[in-house]
């Protein structure tokens, strides 16, 4: 069978377009489709921006793994590419002293997912860092950062580019009917074939 293009994406959001770029940089021929006019319109330009450490999620999950994984990559990715970002860190506070024994437990759990760098605080030495703070102490993760995600996919979008693929933007996925060997994905009035098809549509994809 002859294709259009090897594989298309759905979707030009932060997953969509991290895809995209691992797939060319493997000379995948790739093609995005993206529904409005720009990439990440959605919701990967309405978020709070963190670079979560990995600590809550349940023990041997698929979430914390990637997590505790995928941080250190962004922040390399960050660091290779330029793009803003500051691993500043984040205070865990136990307001009173019962709940203290909570901070034990998240950092129980911490570790559990691989997360081994959390720190204890006292009440004085939280203080120290944040003078407003009122607690009975506090947890320190010191991997919890925020990052520019507006230049985070401008650099994805060059990179997908760079290695020769392409982002059709105002191109809505409408559907994709199977057939030997891969998929017609409908756009509008355009046809493609392709061999494989991701969705990374979104929330309510």
């Amino acid at each position: 069978m002859s294709y259009d293009v090897e594989n298309i994406v759905v979707g030009a959001g932060v997953i969509g377009l991290a895809i995209a770029r691992e797939l060319s940089k493997s000379d995948k021929d790739v093609l995005v489709l993206e529904k409005n006019s720009h990439f990440g319109e959605e919701t990967s330009s309405r978020n709070s921006e963190v670079i979560h450490a990995g600590i809550y999620y349940a023990k041997d999950s698929q979430k914390a793994r990637f997590c505790v994984e995928g941080k250190e990559l962004l922040y390399q990715y960050c660091k290779n590419y330029s793009i803003p970002h500051n691993r500043l860190g984040k205070l865990i506070v136990a307001s009173t002293n019962s709940e203290l024994d909570i901070l034990h437990n998240i950092d129980k759990k911490a570790k559990d997912n691989g997360v081994y760098d959390l720190k204890y605080l006292s009440a004085d030495e939280a203080k120290e860092m944040e003078p407003a703070l009122k607690c009975s102490g506090a947890l320190l993760s010191p991997s919890t950062g925020i990052i520019d995600t507006h230049q985070y996919m401008l650099s994805l979008v060059g990179e997908i580019e760079r290695h020769g693929s392409f982002i059709a933007y105002n191109a809505p996925f409408i559907s994709a009917e199977p057939v030997p060997d891969g998929f017609i994905v409908k756009s509008h009035d355009t046809e493609l074939k392709c061999r494989h098809v991701i969705n990374a549509a979104g929330l309510a994809a």
